[in-house]
């Protein structure tokens, strides 16, 4: 076993190898950025080395400061954790090549499941079934466009390097081809530096089911299924181990086809094959088809571990080493059912857009988390908005999802917005309940998803919370006090004795402290608060932001109508239109991206551009202004 190894990653994954490599005895070094000095993941390692700039490129991907570290502390190998340089072959050489010890597969390995066209043709060879699709070299829009046409629509455009659903576009007809192939190419140049695309066959009712893999390079074992079909445009939002539905025959059939795969380019290490499944008529052997393999350990996998009592970190630690595989086929085994729900800063009623913040109060519910950051941290622009990963596992699959609703119950952040309550809606959904998944669901019942409607106790809570009465009054009164409250609406509060308190909104509500919380109308609420400068946040089936009016503020002077603002902090990537230029509702004005994905800026309104006030490739922050239209008459 190595006694030290360096961790080239950051955030929640690399929290979770130092919690093994701590167990273990394996002192770590973390890598870190100047927009990470200060995060958990450094505080958690037993060294920490400085490798560059906020931007990914000039730090978490620079290979040649990450060996460099590696070898000046000492360290003998490098985890790569997932991300990143996780699935770069020429890492992975120079790592061997400066004496190191790589945690993960042989350069080889993941140049042969790199690029989708080529594994595809790779897996077809060793008998592992495929998507109808082109996967040739000929990039050109026409060319595609032809081949599109003979898969038939619907199809996929998938980068052939990418992954996370960067870079895949969903095409339903043919007059929609050339712009959905030129949005793809460019975020697969973007993201991957490769914008080349293969065509795939769209399957109408598919589950995203997948199999995890471990090898030793010389022999391989599956450690069954996780079924990832609850997804948000193409990115997994909660997942879940086993498949619901799943039949035996189903699953040594797909068990063996990712075998197969794995021991076909001599795997090593952690590894996921992804089989797209065609659920029309139930699970059926002869209904399922890779997608591409993920050659590193992958968010998910705390739910197989879950229910096989397997740690994938400390076998990928102990095969690293040169250990055969721990466990043979037969030795593996379920032990009930579990979930993971992917907590993040988003904002969802602006379209799930990722989003900053400090975390002024984080505390979480009832299960396994997973997370790299702690109370007061800051969510960077420069980097994915993960919060955490909350894990649940029960007897049965009703159990380990009950048990997540209560553990999002009892979630609270405060400071940034959060997909919470998306998360806890969709784990309260009937057909998920049910285990009627497939891929499509959360676009279906997004408005249902989405339009959660707020506790009717919550307004009055959040004036009580506003008013700083949220711990009760404290004193005795001779008569009622009523006084208004600074509020986004009017309010008046009427103290009529300690813990007691009426609250007058559109209507009154009658307001008690008791020994077990606020109760409001005669009913318990359970409710809890954050009150920080300028918001209250009210924890109550979810949580519920009111920003507090600043007396001091100013109205903004003049119409705003013809401004187009930033929605997230994030880079220029393009300008479509200059002073002068005449644009229609809902022409393309700017591309901004963030997180590693594209957003276009459309034209709220028809006007004339009266102002460019960014340049491509400049950084903004949420909130900055883009391009102004002029004035309407």
């Amino acid at each position: 076993m190595f006694d030290k190894i360096l961790i080239a990653n950051r955030g929640e994954i690399a929290c979770r190898v130092i919690d093994t490599c701590r167990r273990l005895g394996v002192a770590t070094v973390a890598v870190y950025s100047e927009a990470d000095a200060g995060t958990r993941h450094v505080a958690m390692a037993d060294e920490a080395v400085p490798i560059g700039g906020p931007r990914p490129a000039d730090s978490y991907l620079r290979g040649d400061a990450i060996i460099a570290a590696a070898r000046a502390t000492g360290a003998r190998a490098i985890h790569p954790g997932y991300g990143f340089l996780s699935e770069n072959p020429e890492f992975v050489d120079a790592v061997q090549a400066a004496g190191l010890v790589f945690i993960g597969p042989s350069g080889d390995a993941i140049r042969a499941m790199g690029l989708k066209d080529a594994a595809k043709a790779l897996m077809a060879r060793a008998g592992v079934p495929v998507v109808p699709g082109y996967l040739g070299e000929n990039q050109d829009p026409a060319h595609l466009g032809a081949e599109a046409a003979k898969v038939g629509y619907p199809v996929l455009i998938k980068a052939v390097a990418g992954g996370g659903g960067k870079g895949m576009r969903r095409v339903d007809r043919a007059a929609d081809f050339a712009d959905a192939l030129a949005s793809a190419q460019g975020e697969a140049r973007t993201a991957f530096g490769n914008p080349a695309v293969l065509i795939e066959k769209y399957v109408e009712t598919p589950r995203h089911i997948e199999v995890q893999v471990f090898g030793d390079g010389i022999r391989a074992v599956h450690l069954f299924e996780r079924d990832c079909s609850l997804q948000r445009r193409h990115q997994k939002v909660i997942e879940e181990a086993p498949a619901p539905g799943m039949t035996a025959e189903m699953r040594a059939a797909m068990g063996e086809a990712a075998v197969r795969a794995a021991e076909a380019i001599g795997y090593s290490g952690a590894g996921t094959v992804e089989f797209i499944v065609d659920a029309s008529e139930g699970l059926r052997p002869d209904r399922f088809w890779f997608m591409e393999m993920n050659t590193r350990l992958q968010v998910e996998h705390p739910v197989t571990e879950a229910i096989t009592g397997v740690d994938l970190v400390e076998w990928q630690l102990r095969v690293a080493a040169g250990e055969a595989l721990p466990v043979a086929q037969g030795d593996l085994t379920i032990t009930g059912h579990a979930f993971e729900a992917r907590l993040y800063a988003e904002d969802v009623p602006a379209g799930f857009l990722p989003a900053t913040g400090t975390l002024s109060h984080l505390r979480f519910g009832p299960a396994r988390i997973e997370t790299g950051v702690r109370e007061g941290d800051t969510i960077s622009p420069w980097y994915d908005p993960m919060i955490a990963k909350v894990i649940t596992h029960g007897a049965t699959r009703d159990i380990a999802l009950t048990q997540l609703v209560r553990a999002l119950e009892g979630t609270e952040v405060a400071g940034t917005v959060t997909n919470l309550g998306f998360l806890g809606a969709l784990a309260r959904h009937p057909g998920f309940r049910r285990g009627d998944v497939d891929t499509g669901l959360i676009a279906r019942d997004l408005g249902a998803l989405t339009g959660a409607a707020m506790p009717e106790a919550a307004r009055p809570l959040a004036v009580i919370a506003a008013a700083g009465l949220q711990g009760g009054t404290g004193f005795t009164l001779w008569a009622p006090l009523t006084r208004p409250v600074p509020f986004g609406e009017a309010a008046k509060i009427r103290v009529l004795a300690p813990g007691h308190v009426e609250v007058d909104l559109d209507r009154t509500f009658d307001c008690r402290l008791r020994p077990d919380g606020w109760w409001v109308d005669g009913q318990k609420t359970g409710a809890r608060f954050h009150v920080a400068p300028g918001e209250v946040t009210v924890f109550l089936r979810g949580a519920w932001r009111f920003a507090l009016p600043d007396p001091l503020a100013r109205l903004a002077r003049g119409p705003a109508s013809g401004l187009t603002l930033a929605p997230m902090p994030g880079q220029v990537l393009a300008v479509f239109v200059a002073p002068g230029q005449a644009v229609a509702e809902g022409d393309r004005l700017a591309i901004l991206e963030a997180m590693k994905m594209e957003h276009t800026m459309l034209a709220a309104r028809a006007g004339t551009v009266a102002e460019v006030l960014v340049t491509e490739g400049a950084q903004v922050e949420a909130g900055a202004a883009l391009i102004r239209l002029e004035d309407e008459a």
